[in-house]
């Protein structure tokens, strides 16, 4: 299976593993699973981060780097996910969570989410 972990999940393998719930444990680390991050998480991360967010204190390099160190590969952000974002239903406005489904239903992912409002999408989505 591959997967795409959004945003806070990626941040919980990454660092704190322990807020992690135990099925997404389970899926993160079965060797056959494949893990993948998005442009859009380190984005995100990168603005968020720049805006003093308490929740978003990691260093984007750092966290990349661990990232693909760890196993992690990498999802570009492509014309094609941007124009997939077109059409999604008006369910969240938050525009890194969009782009991270837009590309789970693009590419056939699994996008592991914390998030309920994103896990209301169609799609290959997992709320965990």
């Amino acid at each position: 299976m591959h997967l795409l972990l959004d945003t806070q999940v990626l941040l919980w393998a990454a660092g704190m593993p322990y807020r992690l719930p135990s099925q997404a444990v389970d899926l993160i680390q079965d060797p056959k699973n494949r893990l993948l991050f998005s442009a859009a998480n380190i984005w995100e991360i990168s603005i968020k981060r720049g805006l003093g967010r308490s929740d978003f204190r990691v260093e984007p390099e750092v966290l990349r780097r661990g990232l693909i160190e760890n196993g992690y590969d990498e999802l570009a952000i492509t014309s094609t996910h941007a124009i997939a974002v077109g059409h999604l239903p008006a369910i969240h406005k938050d525009p890194f969570d969009r782009v991270l489904v837009a590309q789970a239903g693009s590419e056939g992912l699994l996008l592991l989410t914390a998030d309920e409002m994103v896990a209301k999408y169609p799609g290959p989505i997992r709320l965990l």
